[in-house]
């Protein structure tokens, strides 16, 4: 059975070629294992990454340098990881507290996350993995962190809106991310890992207290700075009602969708969803599923939920799947 291997894989696999350090290796062998197929046909290549990964874990800590090597990885979970960056006191802990089962130390001054802190946000009947990062600042540089943050699906940039020196904080975060080979992509840009070692993660900008009484005017000055191409969204954590919306935003950003799987004769599991990347056709669905169903596929029918009113309408193997399709494989 092919691999399939995507454009991630192979550029990680590239990098691996030009690495020279444990720390560098290490790395590119965790983005390959996270980014590849999951698949029987994948099955020996996911065994062997992770045996490279435990003999190079293994040598740092002969090497001295096992904290820069191992714990600098946060293990993705749920249908996508997203890193939550931005400077001091813009209200990214309060964001987790408030949205995850994650309990950060929430605190009026600055620097008080010293180290990343995962939670999970449930958005209807998926989760999604968020990731308080330590501020980024000039003041207190952390140089770790865009090696943490360039695995992660996608950011969430949070910027607050009660701050005077807002412009002068967000060019510190792009400075530094930038230098870490992270860059922030607005929306018509391309996301993903690069040849050249860059990472572009697909973000949104996130207004956090966006009930002050100059919030406006700050938001303009920001939209002066950084042009039209990033989409936003203002929240305040004093208002719950703000927040919720975040979620939808969350799974949004991923650039996945929800699609559904029933028996002939029988009713549509809806309870769990498989969660595939947007553009996924209905063979590569049914070789996730088992590649003798892939193999054997002859069309697929399919239920809608929006305005395209499928009902059980035939398509071919390479139908795209939409958000909400339901899927009757015929082999």
């Amino acid at each position: 059975m092919p691999a399939n291997l995507s454009a991630d894989y192979k550029a990680a696999e590239e990098r691996l070629r030009q690495a020279r350090t444990v720390q560098e290796k290490l790395e590119c062998l965790q983005e390959m294992l996270r980014v590849i197929p999951k698949h029987k046909g994948t099955d020996h290549m996911q065994a062997d990454l992770k045996k490279r990964i435990s003999q190079l874990k293994k040598e740092g800590e002969k090497k001295g340098v096992k904290a820069s090597s191992t714990s600098l990885y946060v293990k993705p979970e749920g249908i996508g990881q997203i890193f939550l960056v931005g400077p001091p006191n813009s209200g990214k802990s309060s964001l987790v507290d408030a949205l995850t089962n994650a309990k950060p130390e929430v605190a009026p001054y600055p620097f008080t996350t010293q180290m990343y802190q995962p939670g999970m946000v449930r958005y209807e009947n998926v989760w999604i993995q968020l990731v308080d990062m330590p501020p980024i600042s000039s003041k207190a540089p952390l140089a770790w962190i865009p090696s943490v943050v360039r695995y992660g699906n996608a950011a969430l940039l949070t910027v607050s809106l009660a701050s005077d020196d807002l412009l002068t904080e967000v060019e510190e975060v792009f400075e530094a991310l930038k230098a870490g080979k992270v860059t922030l992509a607005r929306r018509n840009e391309e996301a993903g890992m690069f040849d050249t070692g860059i990472a572009a993660l697909r973000t949104m900008l996130v207004c956090t207290h966006c009930l002050d009484p100059d919030a406006d005017d700050r938001l303009e000055l920001l939209h002066e700075l950084l042009g039209e191409g990033f989409d936003l969204v203002k929240v305040d954590a004093s208002a719950p009602e703000t927040l919720e919306p975040l979620r939808k935003t969350m799974y949004d950003l991923l650039g996945v969708v929800r699609v559904y799987s029933k028996q002939p004769g029988k009713p549509a599991d809806m309870t769990d969803p498989f969660v595939v990347k947007k553009g996924t056709q209905v063979e590569e669905l049914a070789t996730r599923i088992h590649k003798d169903v892939g193999a054997r596929l002859s069309y697929a029918r399919i239920w809608s939920s929006d305005d395209r009113k499928f009902d059980g309408q035939r398509v071919a193997r390479n139908y795209v799947l939409e958000e909400g399709d339901v899927v009757e494989m015929h082999t």
